[in-house]
This record gives structure tokens, C-alpha cells and sequence, in this order.
């Protein structure tokens, strides 16, 4: 298989570090000196379906491939329109008529998961044209008087299509994790009030409770078993760090993605970053730091991509591949 096309979209709205200021106790230098992240885009009109759906136009575009030929649709999300799923509403909005769509969960990791799963329809020949969109709108889910999570994250969307290939397969490994024993450090939970419906009949009732995270134990977390994940599917691939030309990690914090890059004795300048504009996308990261990568022309034909989503479950991974055919 191969990825021949990429796609992004994002909310108009913009927030920026010293906004933030008037909302809670912060700064601007105090946020970039511990995310590097300077401003952040807000849906506001914008559903989850329409951006992943401009997202997903584009990388079709790109790939030169119409609606009618997807054969399969993966949305990466967290925060779907829908608790029964987004991905069936951007099939109909997109007219791809004859695709299978199914939403796929695993928070900041969901596009390199989404990759895993999309290989193995493409390499038993069960599907041709796949399309994998990582979108998320956590502002939905902030606590926007919560300083150490309202800072971070921002709304948007990444598409790409990966094609089955005769000539060869760029996708050269991937590895996938999951610690569900540090599930409490990263929580979207379900918070239920007891509701009486009959005598000895009570059901839970309720809604989702802003995102809480443990700012540490995530750090410690990333620092820790991104290397560990990345090394190991180069150990499989047989390449070296040297043979990397890029590294593309989830947009979750600047000091991550250095502290990763320097155990893996990579340049700085191989690590690609927009973590400064977006803030942490969730699962639209890696696949919008992609997009913006290929299409400034950083990112040529042939050039050797590791990339690594970490996050809520605990689950993270890493995957290794060539862009393009």
C-alpha cells in the first residue's frame, strides 16, 4: 500500500495564548514555555462531519481518485457529532457511494491506529482505496476555567488515501500499544446520576465530564514509550534513525517532540512541527502537520516518514512509511 494523497481543514476562529489570559490565570509566555503552542483554532459553526469532509475532498483531490472509488472510510475521532458515529455522515457527504465508514477511537493515537487497521484490508486484498480522516473538536470537551488543559488543545482535521500497490509496499511497519492500568491520567468520562424508573429498577443517567488530564504522568508517559515504540518498528523495518527524513510526532507538546527526537539522535530540523498554530488536534494532528508539510513541498516523493500518536486509554504507536507511490 501506499499513501498518495493528503488533506486538511480547520476552524476560521482563532484564540491565541494572551486571549487565554482573560479567561484564567496564564500568559503567553507562560503557555509557549511549557507546549510551545502560541494560538489554537475553535469551532464555532463548524461540525465535526464538515471539517472532516473538506479534509477528506482535498486529499481525493490529491490523490487524483473520485468519491466513487473509496472503498473504505476510517474517521479517527473522539468528539464525533453523533455517539453512534460520524463516519456513515461523511460518507453521504462526500458520495462515496460504495464505501464501507466506521468510526475508530483511540484519542491522540487514532490516525496511526486508523493506518494499521487500513493495511490490513488493502494487503488481503479486500479493499482498494482507503481513506483514513483524523478529526476531533475537543473545545466541546474543555474546561475552559482549567488552565493546564485549556491551553492545549485546538479543533481540526486530517485525511489521507492510501492505495493498494503492485509495485511495492511503502508501508514499512508499524507497532501498536495500549497500558489501560493508566487509564485514569487522560479521561473523557461518562459522569451518571441514579434515575428510578420502576421499583428495584434504576438506571445511570447523565453526560460527559470535561477532559481531565495529569499533566505529568502523560509526559512521563510520551517521553518514555514513544522512543521505545519508534525504535522498535525501525528495529522491523531495518533501518536506522539515520534513514529517517522525517519525523512527524502528535502535535501534543514541543518539549515531547524534542525530548523524542534527541533519544533518537535526530536533528531538529527533521522534526516537523505546527504545534505553534494548532495546539493539540488529538487525532487531526499527524495527518494536518502532514498535509502542510507536503504541500509547502518539505515532504517529497520517496522520503522515509516515522510517525508516533500517543494519548488517552493509555494507548500510543508508531508507523513507518514512504509518501507516495
Amino acid at each position: 500500500m501506499a499513501i498518495i494523497g493528503s488533506g486538511s481543514a480547520f476552524p476560521t476562529q482563532i484564540i491565541e495564548n494572551q486571549d487565554l489570559s482573560q479567561i484564567v490565570e496564564t500568559s503567553d509566555e507562560w503557555i509557549k514555555t511549557r507546549t510551545g503552542i502560541e494560538r489554537r483554532r475553535l469551532a464555532q459553526n463548524e461540525s465535526l462531519s464538515n471539517l472532516a469532509s473538506i479534509a477528506a475532498q482535498k486529499a481525493m483531490a490529491m490523490a487524483g481518485i473520485t468519491p466513487e472509488e473509496i472503498d473504505l472510510i476510517i474517521l479517527a475521532t473522539s468528539t464525533a457529532d453523533d455517539l453512534f458515529g460520524s463516519a456513515g455522515k461523511i460518507q453521504g457527504e462526500l458520495g462515496a457511494t460504495k464505501a464501507v465508514a466506521f468510526d475508530l477511537t483511540a484519542a491522540c493515537s487514532g490516525f496511526v491506529f486508523g493506518l494499521a487497521v487500513a493495511s490490513q484490508f488493502i494487503r488481503t486484498g479486500v479493499y482498494q482505496n482507503v481513506l483514513i480522516i483524523g478529526a476531533d473538536i475537543l473545545s466541546r470537551w474543555v474546561d475552559w476555567s482549567d488552565r493546564n488543559t485549556c491551553v492545549l488543545f485546538g479543533d481540526g482535521a486530517g485525511a489521507v488515501v492510501c492505495q493498494g500497490m503492485s509495485t511495492g509496499d511503502r508501508l514499512l511497519g508499524f507497532e501498536l500499544f495500549s497500558d489501560g492500568s493508566q487509564n485514569n491520567s487522560l479521561n473523557l468520562a461518562f459522569q451518571g446520576k441514579p434515575q428510578k424508573l420502576v421499583k428495584n429498577t434504576v438506571i445511570s443517567q447523565g453526560n460527559y465530564q470535561p477532559i481531565t488530564m495529569n499533566g505529568r504522568e502523560i509526559y512521563r508517559f510520551a517521553v518514555e514509550k514513544v522512543p521505545e515504540a519508534i525504535e522498535k518498528v525501525l528495529f522491523h523495518a531495518n533501518l536506522t534513525p539515520e534513514q529517517i527524513d522525517w519525523l512527524i510526532l502528535h502535535q501534543a507538546n514541543q518539549r515531547i517532540m524534542d525530548a523524542v527526537a534527541k533519544r533518537l539522535n535526530l536533528p531538529p530540523w527533521k522534526v516537523i512541527s505546527n504545534l505553534a498554530e494548532y495546539g493539540n488536534t488529538s487525532a487531526a494532528s499527524i495527518p494536518l502537520a502532514l498535509d502542510e508539510a507536503v504541500r509547502s513541498g518539505k515532504i517529497q516523493a520517496g522520503d522515509t516518514i516515522v510517525t508516533s500518536g500517543f494519548g488517552a486509554g493509555l494507548t500510543w504507536g508508531a508507523a513507518i512509511f514512504q509518501w507516495g507511490k
